[in-house]
């Protein structure tokens, strides 16, 4: 497959081989805090099939909660993969592919967590900045 996938700013960047779990939309409070949104869009790759190709230097560690790591650019920000040491796949933020991956989502997941405002039914969507304006 050979996905390439980079933070904001292009300074990191990695590539996987093969997506190896679904995507799914997370809305747990730990990815909402991180991304500053409803939700994080996730897919589990192998670790055999993910890596590095550059910026290694600029990634910042974070552990949200026991023994789960989330890395990030440290120039832009970009949350780009997460990880529990003792798994033997990543979690990479779907929203940081610089390719489609050719999937959709199969599932919403930790709903659970979403607070009153996360309503969507009966939201207007604008195919760009609001058409309105």
């Amino acid at each position: 497959m050979g996905l390439k996938g980079s933070c904001l700013c292009g300074e990191v960047s990695y590539e996987i081989d093969s997506v190896d779990m679904p995507i799914v939309h997370c809305h747990c409070k730990t990815c909402r805090k991180a991304h500053a949104a409803p939700f994080a869009s996730t897919a589990g790759i192998k670790r055999e099939n993910f890596r590095w190709l550059k910026g290694v230097g600029s990634i910042s560690t974070f552990e949200s909660s026991p023994g789960k790591l989330r890395h990030f650019c440290k120039c832009c920000g970009s949350h780009l993969v997460a990880e529990r040491p003792v798994q033997p796949h990543v979690i990479v933020r779907v929203a940081t592919l610089d390719d489609d991956p050719e999937l959709r989502p199969e599932a919403h997941i930790w709903a659970s967590h979403d607070e009153p405002w996360l309503e969507y039914e009966g939201v207007r969507k604008h195919r760009g900045w609001r058409d309105d304006m």
